[in-house]
């Protein structure tokens, strides 16, 4: 691992994370190259701002949930290949209901060059601190749908809500949100803003 990047479980102490693209359970329908462990990675002055949106969310009764941190960029150009792909239907009604895969990179759900490739990028939810449950937002991690974008019609005031406790947190702590994806949010002064990274996180 390069030398600024760190595991970012082992320096924000009280984080969750489900790492998707290292599962089965993404848009894809399976892992992704360059995802070997189900961890998080990051820079460190990303892990610092997460500290402090973890602090900010803790007396909100909420916590941070990660989904994803830095992204190699072998795995975005393993989301190209498979938008190229037939369609099989196992992940559209889940992920991207409305629109062909191949319509993603256009609508601006996916991008052949990532931010999270530049390791300062997370996708992250809240959970109740209480019970452990997600906190409702008004769809799930990558529905790439204009329902998860911010300010969207047709959730709920609780979810809105959810949304936009999340969005006052982390742009408190110095990230910039992403319109498109209510979970989305990159660093500001970020310490790579112009380096695609490409090794696996393991």
């Amino acid at each position: 691992m390069k030398g600024d990047f760190v595991f970012v479980d082992e320096f924000v102490p009280g984080l969750r994370w489900d790492a998707k693209y290292a599962t089965w359970d993404n848009f894809v329908g399976k892992p992704v190259d360059g995802y070997v462990a189900n961890r998080t990675v990051g820079t460190r002055a990303l892990c610092a701002a997460l500290e402090q949106a973890r602090e900010k969310a803790e007396p909100l009764g909420f916590g941070l949930l990660l989904w994803d941190g830095y992204r190699p960029q072998r795995a975005v150009d393993c989301f190209l290949r498979w938008s190229a792909q037939p369609e099989d239907g196992r992940t559209k009604l889940r992920h991207y209901p409305n629109i062909d895969r191949a319509e993603m990179f256009g609508k601006g759900y996916v991008s052949a060059k990532s931010g999270h490739s530049r390791g300062s990028t997370v996708d992250l939810t809240l959970y109740h601190l209480t019970t452990g449950e997600l906190a409702p937002m008004g769809g799930d991690h990558d529905l790439m749908d204009p329902i998860s974008h911010h300010g969207a019609d047709g959730i709920t005031p609780d979810e809105a809500r959810n949304r936009e406790y999340l969005c006052s947190i982390m742009e408190d702590c110095g990230f910039d949100r992403y319109d498109s994806e209510w979970w989305h949010y990159t660093l500001k002064n970020e310490p790579y803003p112009d380096t695609y990274f490409d090794f696996p996180i393991a």
